[in-house]
């Protein structure tokens, strides 16, 4: 039986307690001190009434605080909600609302908790506790960020409902232990699934312990407690969270913590640390690849690199390979899998363009899109469905939706792709409106509700377009109402840019007389998507 994350944890703790487990800019945490802070912070989300079942918020960037109050939640069988610190106000409070999300923890940045603060009278949560930035910083970065970048900092109300993360930790750390079942929720991590609002995939503990030890057996051999994870990609973000942070510490590894990607701080980091390991995503591989400086910078610590989130191509892959001598494999997976579910060989063939093949107790059907219940045959095309143990339990409180997408236990995955003689699982097609890029789920119909909250905008459609960076980009069409004809794509650009995150912010937004419709009159975006693709393809034939 699988053990839990926390029982990773602990282990981890207990094997090399001296050992570093967290390195935020330059300032070290051992094994043995997280954990006193995780024990610490248990016992203060005890004392706050989280008990098991209970859901609490992490609305964080890559710091100390998202590991300690991450292990510390699970160990009290409290529920994590997943929140990303770039959602616009109204997007945290649909998932507040949703989750029942009971208290959030967040930083004391002016980027982040205004809007978190602002969910107090809007929502069901009833309390904030409060990182300070400054608190996690090393000695001389810490008193300059105070002097120098006070104007991005809060300070938060001194009544009942904030608390400060100093306070929550002020204790002696004999929290009350809790049994822990492979069937409790873990994580509710959010996800727009195959239509619709987000919705929250119910990672249950043995879901997310299953996944990393699946992980660990498909990596190549690796000295436990002497491994360096780069953790640059964010542990809001399911990926992340199983493949950087539960895995690195089921290994012992020290855990590199980036807060946001910056090209030039990490290829620094990852040189002055002497990286050993780091999951990415195509975004970031490619950004390597074209680093002005790269011909200067000693990555040759790398030893094993996992892409995810985005399909790889295969010249970025072998660009990377040749200029840093690690092996980078692909990885497929969905939030519903926690995530991980095929990846390619690191020590076996690779072909072009597959994502490899089955996780460890993983088996990937290849079935009838119109009927999941009947396979298809090999080397023909269908919708790709998994079975194993790291399959989801389900969507939380959206009980259609659930029996909609699992079928006698398998995922249904919305996306279509084939399988060849040896196994190997390539993929076709994406059948989802769902748009990926950069690595993220971005939501077509989020970006569409915050664009008819423009009293200018009448009808819009939003959908995923090719872009040579992040993959894809979001793309948005417009039909103005009456009376707006000057309106302009500056204009509700601006008007959005409180209102979407940065992430999701179409590229381009093209102002139409009419949008196309189905015969019901149904706005349609299969017309717009065909004269992207025609477009894309016509843009590669001339250059």
């Amino acid at each position: 039986m699988d053990k839990t994350v926390v029982d990773y944890f602990d282990n981890a703790v207990k094997r090399f307690p001296e050992r570093p487990c967290v390195d935020f800019l330059d300032k070290k945490y051992t094994y043995g001190e997280i954990s006193v802070l995780v024990d610490r912070a248990a016992k203060g989300f005890q004392q706050l009434g989280v008990k098991p079942g209970v859901k609490v918020g992490l609305c964080l960037p890559n710091t100390p605080y998202f590991v300690v109050c991450y292990y510390a939640l699970l160990k009290i069988g409290a529920t994590v909600v997943n929140y990303n610190p770039l959602y616009a106000e109204r997007e945290l409070i649909y998932q507040i609302n949703d989750s029942q999300t009971e208290i959030m923890v967040t930083l004391d940045l002016k980027q982040i908790y205004p809007k978190v603060e602002a969910c107090l009278d809007e929502t069901c949560l009833q309390r904030i506790v409060v990182c300070s930035m400054s608190e996690i910083l090393p000695g001389v970065k810490s008193v300059l960020f105070n002097v120098l970048k006070r104007s991005e900092l809060i300070e938060f109300k001194k009544d009942p409902a904030h608390l400060s993360f100093t306070r929550l930790t002020n204790t002696d750390g004999n929290y009350k232990p809790v049994m822990i079942k492979r069937e409790d929720l873990a994580i509710l991590q959010y996800t727009g699934g195959t239509t619709g609002r987000p919705k929250g995939a119910m990672l249950t503990h043995g879901n997310i312990a299953s996944n990393t030890r699946q992980l660990r057996h498909g990596m190549p051999p690796v000295n436990e407690g002497h491994e360096s994870m780069m953790a640059v990609l964010p542990f809001f973000h399911v990926f992340a969270m199983t493949v950087v942070m539960n895995v690195g510490v089921s290994i012992g590894a020290e855990l590199v913590l980036l807060p946001r990607f910056d090209l030039q701080q990490l290829l620094k980091t990852a040189q002055k640390k002497r990286v050993s390991l780091f999951p990415g995503v195509p975004t970031i591989y490619t950004a390597i690849n074209g680093a002005s400086n790269i011909s200067q910078i000693d990555l040759s610590s790398m030893k094993f690199c996992i892409s995810g989130g985005a399909p790889l191509p295969v010249e970025v892959k072998h660009e990377f390979e040749r200029l840093t001598g690690c092996v980078l494999v692909e990885g497929y997976g969905l939030t519903e899998s926690s995530p991980v579910a095929t990846v390619n060989p690191h020590d076996g063939v690779i072909k072009a363009g597959s994502i490899g093949l089955p996780l460890e107790d993983t088996r990937v059907l290849i079935c009838d899109p119109e009927n999941p219940r009947i396979e298809m045959p090999q080397g023909e095309k269908g919708e790709i469905v998994i079975e194993g143990p790291q399959v989801m339990a389900g969507y939380w409180q959206r009980p259609e939706a659930t029996e909609e997408t699992i079928v006698n236990g398998r995922l249904r995955t919305g996306d279509i792709g084939y399988k060849d003689e040896e196994g190997y699982i390539f993929l076709v097609d994406r059948i989802k409106d769902l748009i990926l890029c950069s690595g993220y789920n971005v939501y077509p119909r989020n970006i569409e509700e915050a664009l008819y909250l423009h009293e200018g905008v009448a009808e819009c459609i939003v959908i995923g377009v090719e872009d040579a960076y992040r993959g894809q980009a979001p793309k948005a069409f417009v039909k103005l109402a009456q009376g707006y004809q000057r309106l302009t794509e500056n204009d509700l650009k601006l008007f959005l840019k409180d209102k979407v995150s940065r992430i999701e912010m179409p590229r381009d937004i093209e102002i139409r007389e009419e949008l196309p419709k189905t015969m019901v009159g149904k706005l349609s975006k299969k017309e717009l998507v065909e004269e992207e693709q025609l477009k894309a393809a016509e843009k590669k034939a001339v250059g």
